[in-house]
């Protein structure tokens, strides 16, 4: 594996909201969001697609369309100076965060990789571009890629060689935080943990990692920490041993519930669309302990965003 990555940085993010302007309509996709992700730690973000946890991502990169609106704060600490990411130019994005403080291992590898160019000569226009005197064959050996292989194209390789070329390309400038945005998609269930386990294994050196990602049992083998996303709000955060052994709120018990390894019994309904949110908890139409009080917003207290909390109800 890579050195150590030492020092106390952190991703500190402060009621980060997004939304949309398409014609005729505004998109919620992110309504302020707050949590914090510190070096040798994993945060998960978990939620059903769609919720928003994907722009979440792109937002903290400036990776989001020309239609889009940020409010909010996230502040990256690592080193004397830090860097607030949602104010930060392009430039500044480029030079000091992209590939340097921040690898994204992207959705779905193989298709983010360039088709017309063998994975080695996409891996050395990466460390070119980084400034990094790392040997490309040396940082692919590092995770189990043979030098042979580098020089196939993308269709030429499998899933799991195409997430391992991923990873490469993602720490080709030696970043400290890594964001893998739904790094799983397409895998079976073997590669899944073997990528899982090289997340796992990112954050014992030393770095911290941000996982975007629908997975619910994935997260588990690596998190530290969840956060349970729904119609773009966070509604519950904390210990992922807490969050998934004794779920708080009523739709993280839900997503638990419906693990293969657990009960197997789907949430009934669909998320709402993010254009035409119910007024006060947006889980409400599809809840089961959902009362007259739920048509107002219930505030994130104690980790949890929910007007009738369930250890309340078995206490």
């Amino acid at each position: 594996m890579t050195q150590p990555v030492t020092g106390r940085g952190r991703l500190r993010v402060q009621d980060l909201s997004v939304a949309f302007r398409i014609p005729g309509a505004r998109v919620q996709a992110v309504d302020r969001a707050s949590f914090e992700v510190r070096q040798g730690r994993c945060l998960a973000l978990v939620g059903e697609s769609g919720c928003g946890k994907s722009v979440l991502a792109h937002a903290l990169l400036g990776l989001l369309p020309g239609n889009a609106t940020v409010s909010g704060q996230a502040w990256l600490e690592h080193g004397a100076e830090p860097v607030e990411l949602l104010a930060a130019s392009q430039a500044v994005l480029a030079r000091r965060v992209r590939g340097r403080a921040i690898g994204l291992i992207p959705q779905s590898p193989a298709t983010h990789l360039t088709p017309v160019r063998t994975a080695r000569a996409q891996l050395q226009e990466a460390l070119r571009e980084l400034g990094s005197r790392a040997v490309a064959d040396d940082l692919a050996a590092r995770y189990g890629l043979r030098p042979e292989e580098l020089d196939r194209y993308p269709h030429e390789l499998s899933g799991g060689m195409a997430q391992r070329v991923a990873n490469v390309i993602a720490l080709a400038g030696d970043p400290w935080l890594i964001l893998a945005d739904e790094p799983t998609g397409g895998l079976d269930r073997p590669l899944v943990d073997r990528a899982m386990t090289t997340l796992r294994e990112l954050c014992d050196e030393g770095r911290a990692v941000l996982l975007i990602t629908h997975d619910l049992r994935a997260a588990e083998q690596v998190a530290d920490d969840l956060a349970v996303m729904y119609a773009g709000r966070l509604v519950e955060v904390g210990p992922a041993a807490e969050v998934l052994g004794r779920p708080r709120h009523p739709y993280t018990a839900g997503l638990v519930a419906a693990q293969p390894n657990r009960d197997f019994v789907p949430i009934p309904g669909l998320p709402p669309e993010l254009t035409r949110l119910p007024a006060g908890c947006a889980f409400r139409p599809r809840c089961g302990h959902a009362t007259e009080r739920c048509a107002t917003l219930p505030p994130m207290d104690g980790g949890v965003a929910c007007h009738h909390v369930l250890e309340d109800r078995h206490a």
